[in-house]
């Protein structure tokens, strides 16, 4: 079997310090960018993988997985975050939760705090400001290093790694054909995406339907960038005006503000306005009219992210073929749109 590269090795070849090659694994600010790219390069031609046993002996020994998640008050995330904690514990791992809040400035500070320490392995879900950046850099360094990472539902595809999604594009189109088929032909977009790539999947699938049925896309209906703070102004607005028909929300707070929003106008649900949004979590079931919502089975998703992760550490496998699992959505029908036969 052939030898697995070491730490000392790169330096060799480099003719470099062990300090310096892994300083240029760890994307230190200390060393060039055009030295950091070649040893870079080098370390994953020749498959670098760290000897975690050497690293825990210089740390404390932790059998641990970070786990980043955009936000816990979220109810998928939750769900999110009891399935991945169910696997790993059946696996014997600790769980390092972490919440950025959507920020990207705080998903990079847990990135560093997680690096400095001995995990396993990562799961994330990206902030919402981390896609409106388009940075995602901080992350790297832990692929670079050979640590497994798994992305979930908020993924890149600007990272190379393992990732658990859904077909965001397919569960929109069927949102909105549903829509179509009950009679709505004005359907609006609210959402507090912002630029993830979600977002973008979830209004392609939108676009498409719609020219599948010959509707005209009306760019005015479109609200992707909503603020949270002004989102129920820009919702009565667009309600008040009369010019739709459905609203689509594309999370959760979006759908449920809309209904809100349109019961506060006396607008008849659904029969005035129809109005179906992503996520199955608590508040649809219990508005009055009930909320149609697409669930994305967050405990069912957590659980698979968790495992493909494990399943990495264990075999000691962090090769360059990756997998993107996609998870089936469920439509379920609730009083908030008319049935279709």
């Amino acid at each position: 079997m052939k030898r697995k590269i070491s730490l000392d090795d790169i330096a060799k070849h480099f003719k470099v310090s062990k300090s310096t090659v892994s300083k240029a694994l760890n994307d230190s600010h200390e060393i060039s960018a055009r030295t950091k790219a070649k040893i870079i390069a080098y370390a994953r031609e020749h498959k670098y993988r760290p000897n975690l046993n050497a690293i825990n002996l210089r740390k404390e020994p932790s059998h641990s997985v970070g786990v980043i998640i955009p936000n816990i008050l979220n109810y998928f995330f939750a769900q999110a975050i009891s399935g991945i904690e169910k696997v790993l514990n059946d696996h014997g791992y600790n769980m390092i939760a972490c919440i950025s809040n959507e920020s990207h400035k705080k998903e990079v500070a847990i990135t560093e705090m997680l690096r400095k320490g001995a995990i396993s392995g990562l799961l994330v879900s990206l902030a919402e400001e981390t896609g409106k950046l388009n940075n995602i850099d901080h992350f790297k360094p832990f692929l670079n290093k050979g640590i497994p990472m798994v992305m979930f539902d908020r993924v890149s595809s600007e990272l190379n790694c393992d990732k658990v999604t859904i077909d965001d594009s397919k569960a929109a189109y069927n949102a909105t054909e549903h829509l179509i088929k009950s009679g709505c032909k004005r359907i609006a977009i609210v959402s507090l995406l912002g630029d993830l790539e979600i977002s973008k999947l979830r209004i392609n699938g939108y676009h498409q339907c719609l020219k599948d049925h010959n509707i005209d896309l009306d760019k005015s209906l479109i609200f992707e960038k909503l603020e949270k703070s002004f989102m129920e102004v820009e919702i009565r607005k667009l309600l008040s005006a009369g010019k739709v028909d459905a609203i689509f929300g594309l999370e959760e707070e979006a759908g449920v503000t809309s209904l809100l929003t349109a019961n506060s106008l006396g607008i008849k649900i659904p029969e005035e306005l129809s109005i179906i949004c992503f996520t199955n979590g608590v508040l649809p079931k219990y508005v009055r009219p009930s909320l149609t919502s697409i669930s994305q089975h967050g405990y069912y998703m957590g659980e698979r992210a968790a495992g493909q992760l494990v399943k990495r550490i264990e075999q000691n496998d962090n090769g360059n073929t990756f997998e993107t699992e996609v998870i089936k959505t469920t439509m379920i029908e609730r009083e908030s749109t008319v049935p279709v036969a």
